[in-house]
């Protein structure tokens, strides 16, 4: 009920100013990430980073050598994987003389597209390193006043209100540790993910420059990729 809602309000404010200044920064910083995780999961879906679905029907192609075709699948494709491997298997099929500035050029532009996908990610990791910290700085300061308290009141301490100083204290460093524990492990997550899409990448393209030297059925033969790179090269 509305009742109930102005009364959870009420006590999250006063929680907030048991904590003082340090937890409402605490809980900026948690709105930020949140926003941030948000962002980027929308990001990662709408673009299909990990979609490997259209680049493995590409690649499927390519080593069964309909290389037209595997180059429409692949330019068909959405997501960073697909998009990579197109321009990877264009320059094999019809600049087989610059293959060496086709593997410069097809590692840029990989590199640049998943550097898109890092954007504020180290935000985020900043946030997971400076939350605890702040939660730290916010104990010692109350605890600081604790003792403060404590010394001015001579022998007439009284061990509850000490108690409840400590408490209060001690509540920042419980914030800031809520803040950095999910704000770690999503900022983890979503690496990993850009990780795994860089090795699908490399995976990927390695075999369309060196025609999975190492897959063939005997150790003399070679596939028919290679073949083609080395009649090129040769001419």
């Amino acid at each position: 009920s509305a009742i109930d809602g102005v009364a959870a309000l009420g006590k999250m404010i006063g929680f907030l100013e048991l904590g003082g200044p340090v937890v409402w920064l605490l809980m900026v910083l948690s709105v930020v990430a949140l926003a941030i995780v948000l962002a980027k999961l929308w990001q990662f879906y709408r673009s299909g980073l990990n979609n490997t679905k259209e680049a493995s029907l590409a690649m499927e192609k390519w080593r069964a050598g309909d290389r037209q075709e595997a180059v429409a699948t692949a330019a068909a494709g959405t997501g960073p994987i697909a998009l990579v491997l197109s321009l990877a298997m264009r320059g094999a099929l019809f600049r087989q003389a610059h293959m060496d500035l086709v593997r410069e050029e097809v590692a840029s532009i990989a590199a640049a597209q998943l550097r898109a996908y890092r954007k504020l990610l180290q935000v985020l990791e900043s946030i997971a390193q400076i939350a605890p910290l702040l939660g730290l700085f916010g104990t010692v300061i109350g605890m600081i006043e604790a003792f403060q308290s404590m010394h001015a009141a001579g022998g007439g301490v009284d061990p509850s209100l000490l108690a409840g100083g400590i408490w209060v204290a001690l509540l920042t460093t419980a914030v800031g540790l809520a803040v950095a524990i999910p704000t770690s492990l999503a900022g983890t997550w979503f690496n990993s993910k850009i990780d795994d899409a860089r090795a699908q990448i490399e995976v990927m393209v390695t075999e369309i420059f060196t025609g999975n030297i190492t897959g063939g059925e005997s150790a003399g033969e070679m596939s028919p990729a290679v073949e083609q790179l080395k009649v090129a090269h040769a001419n």
